[in-house]
């Protein structure tokens, strides 16, 4: 079954809310500019101290080493959703000083060079997330990508990968069949204007996912 990762979460009721769905996993996107649901870190560790299980992601642009491991440590999360242009040798520098925390790499699709760029970091990272990139955005574009070229990496690549961009409880079911992914992962897709969560789309899009 594949597993969902439910993004851009900003309250602990939400987070909750989520994990008693049948989220697998929960994204905090912390200290990044021009995110609607960006959160501090103290933030972020406030609802994770609360959470009773369930694997914890911060989603950051950052890209100094230092940073980035205050970061993870400041938040208590289990894995580093690397969005910035970190090269592989930094993230094992940082996976090496921090052994315990998973670290996922985030590769834009914008055309077929996504496949040779996602190799870059196989052999360093736990898992690879295949996002959107419009316009200078990164993440939470509500856009998707050629799911195809992400299909290719799903089928090649030894590493799991996670498909998200503009995934919704209407094309989840498709994007799943097309990609055959490890996970999918949600944000806008399950996200009012304020940048609070729909709960009834987050049900919905696990649900769906999951096939119930």
């Amino acid at each position: 079954m594949v597993k969902v990762k439910i993004c851009g979460n900003t309250s602990k009721e939400t987070a909750l809310a989520a994990l008693s769905y049948g989220a697998d996993m929960l994204g905090f996107i912390v200290n990044v500019s021009g995110s609607k649901t960006s959160i501090t870190p103290e933030q972020a560790r406030e609802i994770i101290s609360a959470l009773p299980s369930g694997e914890t992601v911060v989603v950051t642009t950052a890209t100094d080493a230092q940073e980035i491991k205050r970061l993870a440590q400041e938040t208590g999360v289990s894995t580093i959703q690397y969005h910035g242009e970190v090269s592989p040798e930094t993230i094992a520098k940082i996976k090496d000083e921090l052994p315990n925390i998973a670290a996922w790499k985030v590769i834009h699709v914008k055309d077929e060079s996504a496949i040779d760029e996602a190799r870059k970091y196989e052999s360093i990272v736990d898992a690879i997330l295949l996002d959107t990139a419009q316009g200078g955005q990164i993440g939470g574009t509500g856009t998707t990508h050629d799911w195809n070229i992400s299909r290719i990496i799903a089928g090649d690549y030894s590493k799991p990968i996670i498909l998200a961009g503009g995934l919704n409880p209407d094309n989840v079911e498709e994007a799943i069949r097309v990609v055959k992914p490890y996970a999918v992962d949600v944000n806008s897709g399950v996200t009012n204007s304020d940048g609070s969560k729909d709960l009834e789309k987050v049900k919905l899009f696990i649900e769906r996912a999951k096939g119930k």
